[in-house]
């Protein structure tokens, strides 16, 4: 499992739902629910998401906040 300290942060400034979220990565509604709360995932579902946010996996992961910008 993989640290992902920031899917809240970032699916929330894409303006997503967790439903919407989990559309556009392929993965349950259920799954995004259990890594905001728990901040772990599967390296096969962190590249997923990230991709589907259109950001790495280190800023994914919390390890780079490069680009992202305040919250409107």
């Amino acid at each position: 499992m993989l640290p992902v300290n920031n899917l809240r942060t970032w699916r929330q400034r894409r303006a997503l739902s967790q439903v919407d979220l989990s559309e556009r990565a392929g993965v349950e509604q259920a799954t995004i629910a259990r890594i905001e709360s728990r901040k772990t995932a599967r390296p096969s579902t962190v590249r997923k998401l990230a991709e589907a946010l259109e950001i790495s996996v280190e800023q994914l992961m919390g390890q780079s906040l490069e680009g992202m910008a305040p919250a409107a």
